[in-house]
């Protein structure tokens, strides 16, 4: 991988890692358009002012953009939800092993 592709990764790691940022994105994966406030119910916890952080980083990044009808993702945000949508079925996979693995070091101590 070359150090390009280095800087891009570090790049859209640092926007995904802010608070929320993820859970932001993931609310809109279904491509409707949600208003600020239903958008806030559904990424729940999040502050009206973290939301409008985010919101402000995600557009900026063209991840996120704003419609007559609410936000809704951009087709390079579609793009990303697309490649996470593998997500779910790595996290279930993960955390049985986990289960696994705590299960196996209890029998063994």
């Amino acid at each position: 991988m070359s150090s390009k592709d280095n800087v891009a990764i570090h790049q859209l790691l640092a926007l995904l890692e802010a608070r929320y940022a993820i859970r932001v994105l993931w609310a809109l994966r279904d491509g409707h358009p949600q208003t600020f406030r239903l958008l806030q119910d559904s990424v729940g916890g999040i502050t009206p002012n973290t939301l409008n952080t985010r919101i402000k980083e995600m557009r900026e990044a063209g991840l996120i953009g704003h419609g007559p009808d609410g936000y809704c993702v951009t087709p390079a945000g579609a793009d990303l939800l697309k490649r996470l949508s593998e997500l779910p079925a790595f996290a279930a996979k993960w955390v049985a092993g986990q289960g696994r693995r705590k299960q196996q070091h209890s029998a063994a101590t």
